[in-house]
């Protein structure tokens, strides 16, 4: 199968590197000197799940230089970028094409997929720590790995499906087709958006949320809004998962921020709209409280 990585960021890299790896056929989508960086010298992963990484003779390109139809896109832009994708995304799909949004905001598969109509758009999330660490290099940390993906309601693409989990599990990312990916890839939302949330608005690290105090109980009361407002839309979600979101955390190493809090940082665009106000928005409404967000949203310029 034919594998393009639309965004050769920390997630959508690892995914490719780790394909590549295994000797499979992957493109690579980048831009600017990251992509330059992986033409000169290819592609360089520091895996804590695989040790280093250098792959020197992979295909990497421009969404202008790519012309063929790939059988999988992974795409694993910023939300904001979405809109930036849809032509690239018409281009190197065909109705065999298998698309699947890895992105950290909610539902991005079902927004796609309107714009894309004719098109096999699944949902799909990761499970990752991962970054660009300089142009060409990506840090990846702790061995969680794994990649959930599926369609709403049932599917003719099962084949299709399991042959991609088959190349996943060779390359020693764990798969997972699943038979409810609303509320699987909401159940990612719960962990990825309390973080952000939580560290953008304290400014620090996973170690903060680690231990005892007045951040972790900010994180799971965050967490905690997030379950309220999914129950709220008809999923569902078990009140284990606020334990389980805590262990995931947990498991993180101390100097982990969520991409979101690294953006806001740096003072450029950022995922904030679909992870933090959105959840306000969502919250009212479905008629649910959550003080949490709000003061958090609030901190951040957002307006009803």
């Amino acid at each position: 199968m034919k594998y393009v990585i639309l965004g050769a960021g920390g997630t959508g890299a690892c995914i490719g590197g780790f394909l590549a790896a295994a000797g499979k056929d992957v493109t690579f989508i980048a831009r600017g000197r990251h992509l330059q960086a992986m033409n000169e010298n290819g592609l360089i992963i520091h895996s804590d799940k695989k040790g280093e990484m250098h792959l020197k003779n992979i295909k990497a390109m421009s969404t202008e230089e790519y012309k063929s139809k790939a059988d999988v896109v992974f795409v694993s832009v910023k939300g904001y970028s979405l809109d930036e994708v849809v032509p690239f995304l018409k281009k190197a799909a065909d109705r065999h094409t298998i698309i699947i949004p890895i992105l950290n905001i909610f539902g991005t598969g079902k927004v796609l997929a309107e714009k894309l109509p004719g098109k096999n758009v699944l949902e799909g999330c990761i499970y990752i720590v991962a970054w660009v660490s300089a142009p060409g290099e990506i840090t990846q940390r702790s061995d969680i790995f794994r990649v959930v993906y599926g369609t709403r309601g049932e599917t003719g693409l099962r084949v299709q499906l399991d042959k991609i989990a088959a190349d996943l599990l060779t390359a020693g990312i764990a798969p997972v087709v699943s038979q409810n990916i609303a509320e699987d890839t909401y159940r990612k939302f719960t962990f990825v958006s309390p973080m952000a949330a939580v560290g953008a608005y304290y400014d620090v690290t996973a170690e903060a949320m680690q231990n005892n105090g007045e951040y972790r109980s900010e994180f799971s009361a965050a967490v905690s809004e997030t379950l309220d407002v999914g129950r709220a839309m008809g999923l569902n979600l078990d009140s284990a998962l606020l334990n389980k979101n805590l262990s995931i955390m947990d498991a993180l190493t101390p100097e982990t921020t969520a991409s979101m809090q690294k953006d806001l940082k740096k003072g450029g665009k950022s995922e904030i709209d679909g992870l933090v106000f959105e959840v306000v928005r969502m919250a009212e409404r479905f008629g649910v409280a959550v003080p949490c967000y709000t003061k958090i949203a609030k901190k951040f310029g957002f307006q009803n």
